[in-house]
């Protein structure tokens, strides 16, 4: 359980990163936006996901967190697949909605997550398992920057969009990955 969720995490967090990074060159070099409108644009992910983790520490006690995460990602990667499709010159709204379902599939997924992390581990232990949760997350984090550096050397003006069909495929798999999780006993002592 605690290493299948620590797998969910690396995935989840390196599948924001690839959208968090590219996005904005696409906002600002393709669509043509302002440095602040571009910040403002990226702002409903990060919103969505502070209204969604409260009701999902609301749901760890009710809903396997398995089942949340997994629901949690494949909402992720159903926005992270929608802002690849965005069109070339997009709207606020079309921006906006996209980046909102990602944050709330993320929202929905990472309280329960950390939960798992940190209950799945001895009580002794909780103190590596809470540096494991950050190892986890760093992890993701700095390997989706990188590999969006590694998209756009291969792909150029098309970095942006690869980055996000790579995210959403990330996400796809922490959600099967989370599933998995369903199968294992909720807590160890």
């Amino acid at each position: 359980l605690f290493s299948l969720s620590i797998c969910t995490s690396i995935c989840s967090f390196c599948a924001q990163m690839l959208a968090l990074v590219s996005l904005p060159f696409f906002l600002q070099m393709v669509v043509g936006l302002s440095e602040v409108k571009t910040g403002l644009l990226l702002t409903p992910w990060p919103l969505a996901t502070m209204v969604m983790a409260p009701l999902a520490g609301y749901l760890i006690e009710r809903i396997h967190a398995g089942l949340l995460g997994a629901v949690g990602l494949a909402l992720m990667a159903t926005g992270l697949f929608a802002l690849a499709t965005l069109p070339t010159l997009p709207t606020d709204a079309e921006i906006s909605w996209r980046m909102a379902l990602c944050g709330a599939g993320f929202g929905l997924f990472q309280s329960p997550n950390n939960h798992t992390i940190i209950t799945a581990a001895p009580r002794k232990r909780s103190g590596g398992a809470s540096g494991m949760l950050g190892t986890a997350r760093l992890l993701g984090q700095s390997t989706g920057a990188a590999l969006v550096a590694l998209m756009f050397n291969l792909f150029n003006e098309n970095g942006t969009h690869t980055s996000l069909l790579l995210a959403g495929s990330m996400a796809a798999v922490a959600a099967l990955i989370s599933g998995l999780r369903m199968t294992q006993p909720r807590t160890v002592s």
